[in-house]
């Protein structure tokens, strides 16, 4: 006997994520309350009621990030780095700017941004760049003031490894963590100085100097330092007044978007299982694009 057909429909599989769902579950990683007051984080474009199937992670909002977006059929961006940080009149297409925007209006993306929200979260920015380079025992470098019953939130992360290296061999395990870049790693300090206890800071740190000392780390890993302020902390650093103690850190400096990139993986993936565990479904994919702005060194010939 053949059994009757079933008229039933066949069972749907889970429902892709709205853009406002998308947006509430990076909100409980990274508030935009706990962004510096000076930032520009949040939605920058696109509908809360719109489907969200694809993301892509990147550190910039850049014309070839916004293609490969495109490419990959995306419907949410979300960068680091805020597209509009500083006010404008207009977004229209004539200006980089605006042709990102329209650009991604166009192709019904949306873009989000997660800055200083992202690098105070934990995990956040500095986690990642500290858990790459193997440092345990984690704590912010300058806590979250606004959140005292978090301790672990706040900028940069100081830690330890397991045991004490040659700074030169940690240079190399820092060369060996990041992307590459034509900048490549810079390093301030005696080569076969040893160091444990190490400080980071995603993106740009000398801000943090006064809380890298205070932390007792034996090297700063940190990108775009400064001359004066790198001159100063390598100074603190030096033999003086006959004793034999070093006062400040050694510098490690890396890409700005090298040390920020190392985030990105991270927390694709904690919003996957987020919106799996709430019975939905997205694809995030990582940006393979470097945006780092420099395409060339020339070393010097000087003597």
């Amino acid at each position: 006997m053949i059994p009757p057909q079933s008229s039933a429909e066949p069972s749907p599989g889970p429902a892709p994520a709205t853009l406002a769902e998308v947006m509430a579950v990076l909100e409980t990683f990274q508030p935009e309350a706990w962004a510096q007051d000076w930032d520009a984080v949040g939605l920058v474009c696109g509908h809360p009621d719109r489907p969200v199937r694809t993301v892509l992670f990147a550190v910039d909002p850049v014309d070839d990030v916004v293609e490969e977006a495109l490419a990959l059929d995306a419907d949410l961006l979300v960068t680091h780095h805020p597209l509009l940080l500083r006010p404008v009149t207009s977004v229209a297409a004539t200006t980089a700017k605006g042709r990102v925007v329209h650009r991604l209006v166009e192709a019904g993306c949306a873009l989000l941004v997660a800055h200083t929200n992202a690098d105070a979260a934990a995990p956040g920015v500095s986690d990642a760049l500290a858990r790459i380079l193997d440092l345990d025992d984690l704590v912010p470098l300058q806590p979250l003031a606004s959140v005292p019953d978090r301790p672990e939130l706040g900028l940069g992360r100081v830690g330890s490894l397991a045991l004490p290296e040659r700074l030169a061999d940690f240079a190399e395990r820092v060369a060996e963590a990041l992307p590459e870049t034509e900048q490549g790693i810079r390093v301030a300090g005696d080569p076969d100085r040893l160091v444990q206890r190490v400080a980071v800071c995603g993106g740009s740190g000398d801000s943090l100097f006064a809380e890298v000392r205070a932390s007792g780390a034996d090297v700063f890993v940190t990108a775009d330092l400064r001359h004066h302020p790198a001159s100063e902390a390598r100074e603190s650093a030096r033999f003086t007044g006959g004793t034999t103690g070093i006062e400040g850190p050694a510098l490690v400096d890396v890409a700005h978007w090298a040390s920020e990139w190392p985030w990105l993986a991270g927390c694709a993936d904690r919003l996957v299982a987020a919106l799996a565990a709430r019975g939905r479904t997205v694809v995030a994919h990582v940006s393979t694009t470097r945006t780092d702005p420099w395409s060339m060194r020339v070393p010097s010939r000087g003597e």
